[in-house]
Formats: C-alpha cells, structure tokens, sequence
C-alpha cells in the first residue's frame, strides 16, 4: 500500500542555523541604535529557550505578545507580555476560536526564522521582509555553506521506490530550485509546491494532493521542523506526521512521531522495511 510522504524543505532537508543568526544581524541594523543591545540580548534569550517568545509559541505584532497555542487545537491557552508577565484571560483577545495565523499580525514561531522577527517588531522595525530576501541571497551564495544531510538523497530514492514523495514550502520557487541543485535533490521529488503560505494554507494543500493521489488521509504523512505549519495541521486532518525537532512538544498522539534529526527517523524506516 502507497502512502504519500509530504516533506518541508527550509530545516527539515538540510540543517544548520548560522542564517538565523545573519538574518538578526541584518535586522539589528533596522533597530534604533539605544535598542540594539537589548534586541541582540532578547534574540539569544528566545534561541536559549530563556524568553517568552519561544519556538512553538506564537507572537502577536499588534499586542506584542508571546502566545502559547494548543498544538493539536490550534486555541490560545496563554500569553505572556514581553516582559514575562502573564496576561489574564487570553480568550477575551482571542477568542474560543482555532488561531487564524498569518505573516504579519499573528505569526506561528515554528522555527528559527521568526525569532529575529518578533524581536524586530518588538523594538519597532516596520517590515522585516527586506533583510528576509537578503539572507535568502546570502544562502545561494559563495559565503554561505549548506549543510547537506548525509546520506538524505539515497534515502528519499529508496523512499520514492516504495511510496509517493512531495515536497511543500514557503520558499518561492527560484529559491527552492537553488536549494534542491545545492543539496543534490533536483528532480527527487513527485510533487513540488512552493510559495505554499503555511500555515494559513496548509490545510487546503493537504486536502489538494489527498484528491490528486486519491488516497486516504490516513495513508499520508508530513514531514518538518515546524509545529503548527505542518505537524498539527496533518493531525487535525487525521494524517500522520514526523516532527523534526530539538524542541519537541510535549505531546502525545498515537499518529506522531517525534525525533530530534532526521536521519533518526530515516534510520527506524530503513530498519521497518528489512522487516516487513
């Protein structure tokens, strides 16, 4: 039986942070001079897990707050201002309601790329995306080093022998083309979309490759780095997912699988298919 593996790109099939880092360092110079020293202490604060706006979490621009989401409900349970002090009754801003995110008032903080983001918001920068498309340059360039997985490419052959394999990102598709020639993953893949706005659309994705493969959502399974983008929304639909993480949620779902490096979870697949 074929099932459909659904892969992120962006911190899932090459690791690495040093770009993070570039890209706070890039919009440290949009912050006011007075505040950059407290914007760079904040950023080593959020990567040290030592700050309310965490990965997991989610920032709200427009009340500059850290927001702790329900992972398999996608509710507001808490919030936090930036000072650390919590807010009381977080359901009178947000609602009962599944959290509505985007990319500009209400971010999901599923990796490194917002921690910076929401560093720079607080401290009053006004639009972050300048100095995003500059580290995206960066990376396609002759200082940046991808740092390619060992042995993902033979890997994901394997894997397409077997099942159907697609790749879905937020990258736009130039950038993506570069990354897969870098990594040596042109052509790997079944199925590519790109620019795909997670997590906003994640949903409507998912629900558009289970119609073209018509399979059962049971028999598809997600693969990422990031939470809310790509975990919880394959959850909800009743998928499978594989979360890729460091920081792993404190979840327990009979349909996830948590592992810190991918190469954890491709190892155990490999073992799976010697004894079936």
């Amino acid at each position: 039986m074929k099932n459909l593996y659904i892969f992120d790109l962006d911190g899932t099939l090459y690791e690495g942070t040093d770009h993070f880092d570039y890209y706070a360092e890039l919009l440290m110079q949009d912050v006011p001079e007075e505040n950059r020293e407290a914007f760079w202490n904040d950023y080593e604060k959020m990567k040290a897990g030592e700050h309310p706006v965490a990965i997991g979490k989610a920032y709200d621009v427009e009340n500059d707050l850290a927001v702790t989401v329900d992972p398999l409900t996608l509710k507001a349970v808490e919030a936090h201002k930036w000072n650390g002090e919590k807010v009381d009754a977080p359901e009178r801003i947000y609602g009962e309601e599944q959290l509505v995110f985007d990319f500009k008032k209400l971010v999901a903080i599923g990796d490194g790329w917002w921690l910076p983001f929401a560093g720079a918001k607080h401290y009053g920068v006004k639009d972050c995306y300048p100095r995003y498309l500059q580290t995206k340059e960066y990376m396609v360039s002759e200082e940046f080093t991808l740092e390619a997985i060992s042995g993902l490419r033979e890997f994901l052959l394997e894997l397409r022998e077997r099942h159907d394999i697609a790749l879905m990102t937020n990258s736009d598709r130039e950038d993506v083309l570069r990354l897969l020639g870098e990594l040596e993953l042109t052509g790997v893949f079944d199925h590519v979309i790109t620019s795909a706005q997670k997590p906003a659309r994640t949903k409507a994705f998912f629900e558009e490759l289970q119609s073209i493969y018509k399979i059962p959502f049971g028999q598809m399974v997600s693969v990422g780095d990031n939470f809310i983008n790509e975990i919880a929304p394959a959850l909800l639909l009743g998928m499978k997912a594989v979360y890729i993480s460091e920081h792993p949620h404190q979840t327990e779902h009979k349909d996830l699988y948590q592992v810190n490096k991918i190469n954890d979870w491709t190892s155990s697949l490999r073992k799976s298919w010697q004894t079936s």
